[in-house]
Formats: C-alpha cells, sequence, structure tokens
C-alpha cells in the first residue's frame, strides 16, 4: 500500500474527525477502570454519526487496543465502517504494530502516513511508540521521513499528527510518560513556516494551546478521561469525546472537541493506576 494518500479535490475546506485512545478488548464486555470501553467507543460513533458534521475523513491516533488482541483491531475496523468514511491510523504506546499493520488494512481503514488534501494541505502522521514503554520517542528515521515530506512539499500547509503529548499536563505520574524528544521535532519543523499544527492523544484530556508558535491540540479519550494538573493519578467526570478541525486553504483553522451527551460513562474513582 502506498504511503501516500490523495484527495483529488478543488474543495476550499477540509473537514476531519480525531478519535483516540478507544483501549479496546479482545472480549467487548471488558472493562478498563471500571468503563467497558466497547461501549463507550460505540457512543461516541452515534453521536459523530448524528451531529451531520460534513466530515472528509479520521483520523484515529493510537491506543486503539488495550491488550494486543486480533478480536480488537478486528472490531475497531468492523465499528468504524459505519462512519463511512476512510480512517487513517497511528500507533499508541498500548498497540501491537505487527496486528495493526495485519488488520487494519481494511478497505474503509488506510496504513498510509502521508495524506495530500487538494491543492493546499498535507497531514504527517509519525510513530512515537517505543515498543514496552509508555513514554515516546521519534527515531531518526522518523524525523528524517518527517524533513523528507516537509522539504518535498513546501507549498503545502501541514498538520503533524503523532500520539504522545508535547506539553506538560501539570501531571507528574503523567508527564513522565510524553515524547522524550520534542526539541528535535522542532528542529526539524524550524525551516518550514507552513507547518501550522500538532495534534495528538494518549492523554486523554484536551487541550488546544502553543508551542514554538504551532497550534497544539489534544483530544479526550473515546473511553476514561485523566484529569490534568494532579500529581498522582486521577481519574475525570467528564465525558467521552472526539475532535473536529476545518482546514482552510489560507492556512486557518478551527476546532472544537465535543463530548457524548446521550450517556453517561463513569470510571471506578478508587482505581490508583493502570
Amino acid at each position: 500500500m502506498s504511503n501516500t494518500y490523495q484527495y483529488h479535490t478543488p474543495q476550499e475546506v477540509f473537514r476531519i474527525v480525531q478519535v483516540t485512545d478507544p483501549h479496546l478488548f479482545n472480549d467487548p464486555n471488558s472493562e478498563l477502570l471500571g468503563i467497558n470501553t466497547q461501549a463507550s467507543f460505540s457512543q461516541v460513533l452515534t453521536e459523530i454519526q448524528q451531529q451531520h458534521y460534513a466530515y472528509d475523513l479520521v483520523l484515529a491516533t493510537g491506543d486503539l487496543v488495550q491488550d494486543s488482541s486480533d478480536n480488537g483491531y478486528l472490531r475497531f475496523c468492523e465499528n468504524v465502517k459505519s462512519l463511512e468514511k476512510m480512517v487513517f491510523w497511528i500507533p499508541g504506546n498500548h498497540d501491537f504494530q505487527p496486528k495493526m499493520v495485519e488488520f487494519l488494512t481494511k478497505e474503509n481503514v488506510n496504513a498510509g502516513k502521508h495524506i495530500l488534501l487538494g491543492e493546499h494541505w498535507q497531514i504527517l502522521l509519525l510513530d512515537s511508540q517505543v515498543q514496552g514503554v509508555p513514554h515516546g520517542q521519534l527515531e531518526a528515521e522518523e524525523l528524517a521521513w518527517l524533513q523528507a515530506k516537509l522539504a518535498a512539499y513546501p507549498q503545502r500547509y501541514t498538520l503533524v499528527v503523532l500520539h504522545h503529548h508535547l506539553l506538560s499536563t501539570g501531571s507528574r505520574w503523567l508527564d513522565q510518560h510524553n515524547l522524550r524528544n520534542p526539541h528535535e521535532l522542532a528542529g526539524i519543523l524550524e525551516p518550514f513556516p507552513r507547518v501550522k499544527a500538532i495534534l495528538y492523544g494518549h492523554i486523554h484530556q484536551q487541550v488546544d494551546s502553543s508551542w514554538h508558535g504551532y497550534h497544539v491540540m489534544a483530544t479526550p479519550s473515546t473511553c476514561i478521561q485523566f484529569k490534568p494538573d494532579c500529581n498522582t493519578f486521577t481519574l475525570d467526570t467528564l465525558q467521552p469525546g472526539w475532535r473536529e478541525i476545518e482546514l482552510y486553504a489560507d492556512g486557518h483553522i478551527e476546532t472544537r472537541v465535543k463530548r457524548i451527551q446521550q450517556a453517561s460513562f463513569l470510571p471506578n474513582f478508587q482505581e490508583s493506576g493502570y
């Protein structure tokens, strides 16, 4: 499968939905910290469809499956069929990439990491996984690939996507699982002024901020939520959600986080980690 996927269209605005960190299991009845992750993921997908938001594609930004199971990945593919859009994915720290490559290449789930949108935008999806540990790292070959794509399309505005977080969450327990080499990422991006934004998951909470002049976005999980500004492991009462993003032909970005309204999922607040 080609690494590049191109949307040949003259449209001036591209609309994207991001879903992240569903943590599905082999058994659809399994729970993560008191939440049935299959049920919460299904509810998010249902409410996305009910929004009637005219989006073009879906970005699934890691931790798709919690237990490396075949059935978890197969069910992810079956679930997102209902969206009737192409879904592009990256691995998270809980994912098992050999199975992702094996199972996440269905007709509506694409392994491409370079997306060309019309004439004005590109999306670059990065692999920040370090196998067997929760923190992230962009390896030399990944940074070289990023630099090559930016150099090949310098006229395009760029959205960079990865799993691990760049900005502090104010939570010591969570920030030890961050991207370990953000300075190297910044060095690659700096010569390319049309890089506009960076998008990630991993931290199970919303962020809309800035980093080195880039718009930085993080998105709630479709299951459990981590409460920010807590030095010890703390779950939040906020509901599962997703993000909508519009990319405009002049480089402008509009975005918002949505959370489910028609159901309620609360975790087991007695849990001290996972």
